[in-house]
């Protein structure tokens, strides 16, 4: 697989890959049925959060292991420990607090860890001349899988209702073993010094070009803005999505709705409108920034997020103006997946993404401990919309400093951080708007 037909065959097992490890942003179709078993607001997002922290934390091993496992290796390897983390919360009928706290939250999430890094570093090697697009593909399964695996625990194939959770846990852990397996087997680098047909690499001048080791990524103030930025960025979208079943049910029957018709209004707008438009919202955003830029595509979906996170304690009580909130949070917060693989490729070296976007990466892995369990804390006090509004201003705040990034020096990480250097060096009121994206990434 060494021409440029072939490298499609990547971006097809990348998707399989993705579509199983999606299935950590299915868990609120699993919330009321262990709500009913006895479980309070709080314990449901302890889980989602402890499986995206171990998803962070691990991502960062993965990375450090590429080199010497091999993708194909990680990447299966990653599909085997979600398949056990699964099986174990099937256990005790799959309301368990102990072991689906250990199977789907701290197993689960380091499978998918260990895969996640697999399908963008070996993406981006197969595509240079499109970074941004490629890594919308590779993630896009992740949230159209989202997508398909709560409609199959509900609409679809109405699991939960016809095996219980503790069938509906294993099934899914041998869906997931075998759709990674075979998506794994397509997870090769290309050959040393392959470039796709009619592409010609930039030349390396100055400023932006350089490779940073992890170590010297961390030392420079461009991966603190961006990860800030990524963590509340991802970390709203990541509460929104833990709440997105238990806020609107809330809202819509203090409405006057009857509780089944809200239950069934709130699952549509995750099944449907939010998780079709985070799938939509990762091919979008990656096809964007390599047309508008990475930094200019940064800011502004963290700043339109900001402002419909605000929106969406207005419109959540309405069935209508709940789907468009749920679908425009759902594209802004998709395109964190593809926006920041690529950003962190282009800050710090695309040769270096394996190893350094899984710290960029612990960001979200913070944001999904945070914003979750802040925003079911909040609800168990009453008071859903305070949770949103403060996300959105959090957002808003992301976008600062996502606009303060410029392409770093390898001199920035032997030298102390300087709040007066930073900002004289980062050019903030120079012109971007004539550049060429290249360009416009360069000096942005």
């Amino acid at each position: 697989m060494n021409d440029s037909t072939g490298r499609w065959k990547v971006a097809a097992g990348a998707i399989l890959i993705q579509m199983s490890l999606g299935a950590i942003y299915a868990w609120s179709v699993f919330t009321p049925d262990l709500r009913d078993a006895g479980w309070s607001k709080v314990e449901t997002q302890i889980v989602f959060s402890v499986g995206l922290a171990s998803f962070a934390l691990v991502m960062v091993y993965a990375g450090r292991k590429l080199p010497t496992w091999g993708p194909q290796r990680l990447a299966l390897s990653g599909g085997l420990v979600l398949c056990a983390g699964y099986a174990l919360a099937s256990v005790a009928g799959g309301t368990s607090f102990i072991a689906v706290l250990l199977g789907v939250g701290l197993i689960g999430g380091s499978g998918i860890g260990l895969a996640y890094v697999v399908p963008i570093a070996v993406g981006m090697r197969w595509f240079p001349d499109h970074k941004g697009m490629i890594t919308g593909v590779a993630v896009a399964g992740f949230g159209f899988g989202a997508m398909g695996w709560i409609k199959v625990a509900g609409a679809w194939g109405d699991l939960i209702e016809r095996i219980g959770l503790d069938g509906t846990f294993l099934s899914y852990g041998v869906a997931f073993a075998v759709i990674i397996t075979i998506g794994s087997l397509t997870m090769k680098m290309p050959p040393k010094g392959w470039q796709p047909e009619g592409f010609t690499p930039p030349v390396a001048v100055g400023v932006g070009s350089e490779d940073f080791t992890t170590r010297e990524m961390i030392r420079t103030p461009q991966f603190h803005l961006i990860s800030l930025t990524f963590m509340v960025s991802a970390g709203a979208g990541l509460m929104a999505i833990g709440l997105m079943k238990l806020y609107p049910v809330e809202a819509l029957t203090d409405g006057g709705m009857l509780e089944d018709r809200a239950d069934a209004i709130a699952g549509t707008a995750m099944a449907v409108f939010f998780s079709l438009a985070n799938g939509i919202g990762r091919l979008a955003w990656g096809a964007i920034s390599d047309a508008l830029g990475r930094k200019r595509s940064v800011v502004a979906m963290a700043a339109s997020q900001g402002v419909f996170l605000i929106l969406f304690t207005s419109m959540a009580g309405n069935e209508y103006t709940l789907y468009l909130a749920a679908a425009l949070i759902g594209f802004n917060f998709g395109g964190n997946f593809a926006l920041f693989p690529a950003l962190t490729a282009d800050e710090f070296g695309n040769s270096r993404v394996a190893g350094n976007y899984p710290w960029v990466f612990l960001s979200y892995g913070a944001g999904g401990i945070i914003f979750p369990i802040l925003g079911g804390w909040l609800g168990d006090q009453g008071n859903f919309p305070i949770a949103f509004m403060i996300s959105g201003g959090l957002c808003l705040v992301g976008a600062v400093a996502s606009y303060l990034v410029f392409p770093p020096h390898h001199d920035e990480a032997e030298r102390p951080f300087s709040v007066h250097g930073f900002l004289h060096n980062a050019h903030l009121f120079e012109p971007v708007g004539e550049a060429a994206p290249e360009a416009a990434d360069a000096h942005a």
